[in-house]
């Protein structure tokens, strides 16, 4: 059974990824998607991923897709932190000119795997991702792929899930925010249904840094892994 925590609501993100994100301003409309992602983020960044601004491009680094690509300010000013680009980018977030667009672009921001838009394509890539990994014998990167809940009511999301379970993609991870936005739900909760398609999975308390560092790094030989990180519920607009 997945272990379940709550969410304390108190983030511990250090000072700087924080103060990078202040420094993106003006009319944008996801800024819950943003603060709610920030936390997981910065451990996955910090401690987990095997990549940096100089291995960017090396065959051997891991992969992280955002595919939850709205309000992606969290994921710039993580990016900023660690050196993929300058933080004197980041207020023009938005703005015509600027490379850091509303959703991330690969072509324009380094480090960037993927670019987003419609929700629901990120889980799919990152299992062409794995596949494509195996097909050139690297078995050593792995992937990440960040998913928001309400992503899950895409059904191409769980075309990927039921896939991934039996195929036995181990260097396949995925971690889903939750903020309690999904319009469906599970019985169980949503790492249950990955667990019925064969997949490690485990809900944590989003804010919690350890928590997240410990089910990020759990062993879950030859089968892909999934983390739930639980976050406080997003406000009505």
């Amino acid at each position: 059974m997945p272990s379940t925590s709550g969410t304390s609501g108190t983030s511990s993100v250090p000072a700087e990824p924080a103060r990078l994100m202040a420094l993106m301003t003006g009319a944008e409309k996801h800024g819950p998607a943003a603060t709610s992602t920030l936390d997981a983020l910065w451990v996955l960044y910090d401690r987990v991923l095997r990549v940096s601004p100089a291995e960017a491009d090396a065959p051997g680094r891991d992969r992280f897709l955002l595919s939850k690509g709205h309000g992606p300010m969290a994921y710039y000013a993580v990016l900023a932190a660690k050196g993929f680009f300058a933080e004197e980018l980041l207020p023009g977030f938005g703005s015509y000119g600027s490379p850091l667009g509303h959703h991330p672009d690969r072509t324009l921001v380094p480090g960037v795997e993927i670019g987003s838009g419609s929700l629901g394509h990120g889980l799919p890539l990152a299992v062409g991702s794995v596949l494509g990994l195996r097909a050139r014998g690297l078995a050593g990167p792995r992937v990440w792929v960040l998913i928001g809940d309400a992503e899950l009511d895409e059904g191409s999301n769980h075309e990927a899930i039921a896939y991934a379970g039996p195929a036995g993609l181990e260097q396949l991870h995925t971690l889903v925010i939750d903020n309690s936005s999904a319009t469906h739900g599970w019985p169980g909760g949503i790492a249950s249904r990955f667990e019925a398609a064969g997949w490690s999975a485990e809900t944590v308390d989003g804010r919690d840094h350890e928590a997240m560092y410990a089910a990020f790094t759990a062993p879950h030989p030859g089968r892909p892994r999934a983390v739930v990180a639980r976050v406080e519920p997003k406000s009505p607009s």
